[in-house]
């Protein structure tokens, strides 16, 4: 675990797909939260939920709400590098029950000499919201905002990023569906 590094698990989503609030949705006697912040607990000093405060305001971690409310998760990693007080923010999202800190430390040391770094894949993709960034991220995501931008990958095209790709896809499986849900169940239970 490092003092000068914070963890922040994105919660503020409205779970439609889902049809319930996937923070909370139970797994191994835990919410999905809990698990997700438990990882990243490994290897950052503190971890905060970026969300609803009368959702989460009881449940044992800090909460910080989204300073722009109702426009999608980049408004989540705005509210995270505004009140951070370190360098270093790992960014997560809070449906991601497989994240590995051994992984999630390899994106700390990818990041060093940027502004950040993020997972990506053969075909292009990217893990935008499991990533690691620098607090001086918070200036060009805030501008984006600003000027109307929603698209996390669009205000992300701004930063001096990263990209380490990912040598195992099932570490950053998320959870959007009943059925990606009950998928995941059966994996795991096979």
């Amino acid at each position: 675990m490092r003092a000068g590094r914070a963890g922040w698990v994105l919660v503020g989503g409205r779970s439609r797909r889902m049809g319930t609030n996937k923070a909370l949705i139970e797994m191994d006697g835990q919410p999905l939260f809990r698990r997700v912040a438990g990882e990243i607990g490994k290897i950052c000093g503190t971890v905060s939920l970026v969300g609803d405060l009368v959702t989460y305001g009881g449940l044992g971690l800090p909460v910080i709400p989204d300073r722009f409310s109702g426009v999608g998760p980049l408004a989540g990693m705005e509210a995270a590098l505004n009140a951070t007080n370190v360098e270093w923010n790992l960014l997560v999202a809070c449906d991601m029950p497989s994240l590995d800190a051994t992984v999630l430390e390899e994106l700390f040391a990818a990041a060093e000499g940027a502004d950040g770094a993020v997972p990506s894949y053969e075909d292009g993709r990217i893990e935008q919201l499991s990533a690691v960034f620098h607090a001086r991220c918070h200036a060009p995501i805030l501008a984006a905002l600003d000027e109307g931008v929603r698209k996390v990958s669009d205000a992300l095209a701004r930063l001096n990023l990263r990209y380490v790709p990912v040598s195992n896809p099932k570490t950053f499986a998320n959870l959007n569906t009943p059925e990606d849900l009950e998928h995941y169940g059966e994996k795991r239970d096979a």
